[in-house]
């Protein structure tokens, strides 16, 4: 048996089933809702709407993997090895990880071109997280792009095709993967899409220094069907869809948010990860 599919089995033994985490959603009380995000290593400051935090039961996805679709739960979750190096060397990343998630999104999804147009490192360690000038974790639950920042962000990206491009189905399409050691801290949870209403989605502006952007906050729903995947590696990758733009009742949105672990070890090693974001035409 190849050694990833014993440590998979060997997670499979240890990990519960189930766990009952708190993950904080949004209370729509109307107020304008918005993110000033400023430069390379400064923390987010959010601004309205109140939090709203509740005990939900999560599934281990580990058991699962095998029935997760893209198009029907949003996400799927896959062995993926990488050639990277250094995940903190921007010109490595940019020269080795970018075309490889390019080939994983066009195997995962079926589009004919992806662009890889961002990617952010992300650490649990604050002392790390203000000397590297990477990011915090994100503990709320939210959706990356809204009906409208969603194609906004090809007109930004590729002004000179947008026209054209938009004419046609695209999706907007993410991986998360750590960086170095095994998940132990703030592991990323993810939303069956399935089970996301569009009435739980409230827009959230994100104020940038150049330009604005929009994500979904999202409100609490009893029927949100929650999966996490212990211990995730380096070696693994969760391919989420965070926009398409049709609408004919496949998955759109994926709600996702890091978490506290109720199960992570004492002096657990903070969570350190990476994601990716692309463009996807089909």
């Amino acid at each position: 048996m190849p050694a990833l599919a014993e440590r998979a089995l060997a997670e499979l033994n240890i990990a519960p089933q189930t766990i009952e985490p708190t993950v904080n959603y949004l209370v729509n009380d109307g107020t304008e809702v918005f993110t000033y995000t400023g430069g390379p290593g400064s923390l987010d400051v959010r601004t309205g709407g109140k939090q709203d935090s509740h005990k939900v039961v999560m599934h281990n996805g580990r058991p699962h993997v095998n029935e997760f679709k893209l198009d029907v739960d949003g996400f799927r979750f896959v062995p993926h090895d990488t050639k990277v190096q250094n995940f903190l060397d921007e010109a490595e990343v940019k020269r080795v990880y970018y075309p490889e998630m390019e080939a994983l999104i066009k195997a995962e999804s079926g589009a004919k071109r992806v662009v890889v147009f961002d990617h952010t490192l992300r650490t649990a360690d604050d002392e790390m997280r203000a000397e590297r000038k990477i990011r915090e974790v994100v503990p709320r639950v939210h959706n990356d792009y809204t009906e409208w920042s969603g194609p906004q962000r090809v007109r930004d990206l590729v002004p000179d095709e947008a026209a054209e491009l938009l004419r046609r189905r695209f999706a907007i399409i993410q991986v998360w993967r750590p960086i170095r050691h095994p998940v132990e801290t703030f592991p990323l949870a993810i939303c069956d899409a399935r089970s996301l209403s569009p009435d739980n989605l409230v827009v959230s502006e994100r104020r940038y220094p150049h330009r604005i952007g929009q994500t979904y906050a999202i409100t609490y729903n009893p029927e949100h069907r929650w999966y996490w995947f212990p211990r995730m590696r380096r070696d693994e990758a969760l391919v989420f869809k965070v926009y398409d733009s049709l609408t004919d009742g496949r998955a759109r949105w994926t709600a996702h948010t890091a978490f506290h672990d109720p199960t992570s070890p004492p002096h657990a090693r903070p969570r350190e990860s990476i994601e990716i974001r692309t463009l996807a035409f089909f």
